[in-house]
């Protein structure tokens, strides 16, 4: 079986744990690098710019205090265990309200029928939790075996957790609470995600067998199966959204498709062409393109009812397409 020694215990308090003579070297660290990994972020999503957001991810230190707060648990160290909680906390306070300034700033409105990035994050479900869950086993075994440990910037990038906070603030200001929420919610399963895995992780390396015993009896301690069972427990409730919520995605992909397929045969029986079938909160919008005169929508209908979508609101748009001459053509 796996297992760290002292001195492996010794290089994870090191790199995860604000303490000792340097502290104020790490905490200055943290927070140059979170504040500008918040600014990149929010403005790759402003920019609906992936490789600007990916950026932001590779330079985001939110993983480091929340696997000290997994290491505090597991090795009982209640003074790192709340100043590593309160370093996300903050820190993720700090990202929303920076991107909620940059929204104001920039006077766009920013939601997620005009932003892919937006649009990415607002809607977590159960495959999310379990990338979140596969990335963060990850970034404990690299932590725990420092020979492994040139995999942690593709962690970075895999796991997402100041991009969706720059969701959150940006999609706040635009005056979306609900897509905020849903923002809040993935971050709030990704770092759920890794504080378990990352407890699952260190017991298979038998970390817990590393911690030194005050002889003093002055050092609080952390209660570390109350604490794993906090864990655990925020772990199961914030699976309940996210089943509700894949189980729409499925509902409306499928109904998506049974629309696309009915609605592609109607529009090419008049010489028009479906340009997009989205779902949207009031139904299923159909944008429809094509000559004049416009196709009546009777048969679309009909064949919507017999395909089983006669249940679900369907509206059409349809753009009709021709060409005006407004000026003479040369003689």
């Amino acid at each position: 079986m796996p297992f760290v020694t002292d001195a492996d215990v010794q290089r994870m308090r090191s790199q995860l744990f604000f303490e000792g003579p340097d502290v104020a070297r790490k905490l200055s660290r943290y927070w140059l690098l979170l504040l500008l990994s918040a600014v990149i972020a929010s403005a790759g999503v402003v920019g609906d710019s992936t490789a600007t957001v990916i950026g932001a991810m590779i330079v985001a230190p939110l993983m480091v205090p929340i696997l000290g707060t997994v290491l505090g648990v597991v090795l009982a160290d209640r003074d790192n265990l709340l100043r590593c909680i309160g370093l996300v906390a903050t820190g993720a306070a700090a990202v929303v309200a920076i991107a909620w300034v940059l929204g104001v700033v920039v006077h766009i409105p920013v939601d997620a029928s005009n932003n892919s990035q937006v649009a990415q994050r607002i809607s977590p479900h159960l495959i999310d939790l379990l990338a979140a869950l596969a990335t963060g086993a990850v970034g404990s075994v690299a932590l725990a075996r420092d020979d492994i440990s040139d995999t942690l910037p593709g962690v970075a990038i895999a796991i997402s957790l100041v991009p969706p906070l720059a969701v959150v603030g940006l999609t706040l200001e635009s005056g979306h609470t609900d897509q905020a929420l849903g923002a809040l919610l993935l971050f709030v399963t990704n770092v759920s995600a890794i504080l378990a895995t990352g407890l699952v992780v260190m017991a298979i390396y038998r970390v817990s067998r590393r911690v030194t015993v005050d002889p003093s009896g002055t050092r609080k301690l952390v209660h570390r199966r109350r604490a794993t069972a906090v864990i655990v427990a925020s772990l199961l409730v914030i699976t309940v959204p996210l089943t509700f919520t894949s189980i729409a995605i499925n509902r409306n992909t499928s109904t998506e498709s049974t629309v696309t397929r009915v609605a592609d045969r109607w529009a090419a029986g008049a010489s028009w062409e479906v340009a997009s079938v989205t779902t949207r909160p009031d139904g299923v919008l159909i944008r429809a393109t094509g000559p004049l005169p416009e196709p009546d929508t009777d048969g679309l209908r009909a064949a919507l009812a017999a395909a089983g979508v006669d249940g679900t609101t369907v509206r059409v748009e349809l753009i009709p397409n021709h060409t005006v001459e407004v000026t003479p053509s040369s003689p």
